[in-house]
């Protein structure tokens, strides 16, 4: 049971991911969570450190796509000022966002991670799907007051995950 909430990676941002490692395993794309994974809760937008991040990784061969649970208009000005495509209001842990990103890129889902900040949304989602899945630490302690509840209930999670071995504190 505690298996579908356990991530493949366990890194303290996204700029902490090693892309020549994911390119190597066969990922081709990545769906990234907005929220505290990208920027912070109330970010409207990225600042030229992410940009940067973003062209590397689409410079490196892969295909980019945000799903967020957050709402269309957040997440619409967010995508076209980096240029990527999206999904808001994704209801994620729900199968459906994901199965639609990965129709959009023309990928399996083999061939590509998902990085998110939460446990019982983006990690849970992706392993549902079979997605190797890549769990950050928030940006921000700024949060939607119903993340708050769901973070110490992940702590308790990620606590029994680490007593079992079936993930480690975040890689440096």
């Amino acid at each position: 049971m505690l298996e579908k909430f356990s991530p493949n990676l366990y890194v303290k941002s996204i700029y902490h991911i090693d892309l020549d490692k994911l390119w190597n395993r066969g990922i081709r794309a990545i769906i990234t969570d907005l929220d505290n994974t990208l920027v912070a809760w109330d970010s409207p937008l990225p600042d030229q450190r992410l940009m940067e991040w973003l062209g590397m990784v689409q410079a490196k061969g892969f295909a980019v796509f945000i799903v967020s649970n957050n709402s269309r208009d957040r997440v619409d000005k967010f995508a076209k000022a980096v240029g990527i495509p999206a999904i808001s209001k994704a209801i994620k842990p729900r199968r459906g966002a994901f199965r639609t990103a990965l129709e959009t890129l023309g990928v399996s889902a083999t061939e590509t991670a998902v990085v998110g900040d939460q446990i019982f949304t983006d990690v849970l989602g992706g392993n549902r799907h079979g997605l190797f899945t890549i769990l950050v630490l928030p940006v921000s302690d700024k949060e939607f007051f119903g993340t708050k509840i769901n973070r110490a209930l992940e702590q308790m999670v990620l606590r029994r995950l680490k007593r079992r071995g079936l993930t480690d504190s975040p890689d440096d």
